[in-house]
């Protein structure tokens, strides 16, 4: 897996180029997480509320918020979907997402009203994995993990 200053970068993913990853799911449905810099920018995670399974989201509209000791802020829907499921261990326990970004800490799953254009919205491979390097040099990270 390619890392840079610290920070894991899956390959296999597709990314927003801002703070997301998605992994397509057989049921037509993209897994939706924190990138590995964007957990680091944020700093521990000690509150996770979530849109509730069924709301509507348009691109850029929140899906969720996320709570640190330095930062409150909203998780922007990647592209118009629905909310179908959220990760209860996260809501549980939001720390995870300083643990596991890529695995046990996946955020929601959000189905697309429109499959290619959601495909359209995301970017992988090598031109994500610079365009995600060029975000860690722009805001200075330096990823680290928290321990569990």
């Amino acid at each position: 897996m390619p890392e840079y200053r610290g920070c894991e970068l899956p390959e296999d993913l597709w990314y927003d180029l801002d703070y997301l990853w998605a992994r397509p799911n057989d049921d037509g449905t993209f897994t939706l997480g924190l990138t590995d810099p964007a957990q680091t920018m944020a700093g521990r995670v000690v509150s996770a509320l979530f849109r509730k399974p069924g709301t509507h989201r348009a691109a850029g509209r929140n899906l969720a918020t996320l709570e640190s000791g330095k930062w409150v802020g909203g998780v922007p829907a990647p592209f118009d979907g629905t909310i179908e499921r959220i990760n209860p261990a996260v809501a549980e326990n939001p720390g995870l997402v300083n643990v596991a970004p890529y695995t046990d800490a996946w955020l929601l799953a959000l189905r697309p009203d429109d499959l290619q254009g959601a495909y359209a919205r995301l970017k992988r491979g090598p031109e994500a994995i610079e365009a995600l390097k060029a975000w860690v040099d722009k805001y200075g990270v330096q990823c680290m993990r928290c321990s569990g």
